[in-house]
């Protein structure tokens, strides 16, 4: 599971026109589930997505975690994070995993971050053709892939 974490004042999730999702200040979050990717890989990634100190204390130093911050959560499902630029210049998504084995896990993973953030985060919606609007603070951009956690 690859993540892309953005701390950001500002963000939004817009289908078809409409706008799905928005949040102020907190973490927009692209996520690419593979088939290797399970329970483990979620309680990990999302222990280490609450608990990254990105959000600046009093004196602006980074410490301070999104829950602590007061901020919320935008969660996207993005294949495109699997994607294999080793030959030629076409990705290839084979490592991307299909949707009855990427929904469920995707789900667990909005399941994992509310419960730990103790409010409802906000999504996209898994396989639309997604607009998305953000504010990236700082910038501040962390990509997380759960295959390298040593």
């Amino acid at each position: 599971m690859i993540a892309v974490i953005q701390r950001v004042s500002e963000a939004s999730v817009t289908i078809e026109g409409q706008l799905k999702s928005k949040i102020g200040k907190g973490l927009m979050i692209l996520v690419g589930i593979e088939d290797a990717d399970n329970d483990e890989d979620i309680e990990w990634l999302s222990n280490k997505i609450i608990g990254l100190r990105i959000f600046n204390d009093v004196e602006g130093v980074m410490n301070v975690k999104v829950k602590d911050a007061g901020g919320e959560i935008l969660l996207v499902s993005q294949f495109t994070l699997q994607a294999s630029t080793k030959k030629g210049n076409r990705p290839s998504y084979i490592k991307a995993a299909k949707p009855p084995v990427a929904i469920p896990l995707y789900e667990k993973m909005i399941e994992a971050l509310e419960l730990q953030l103790s409010k409802p985060i906000q999504t996209g919606e898994f396989g639309a053709d997604m607009k998305i609007a953000l504010v990236n603070d700082g910038p501040v951009t962390i990509i997380i892939d759960t295959k390298n956690k040593c």
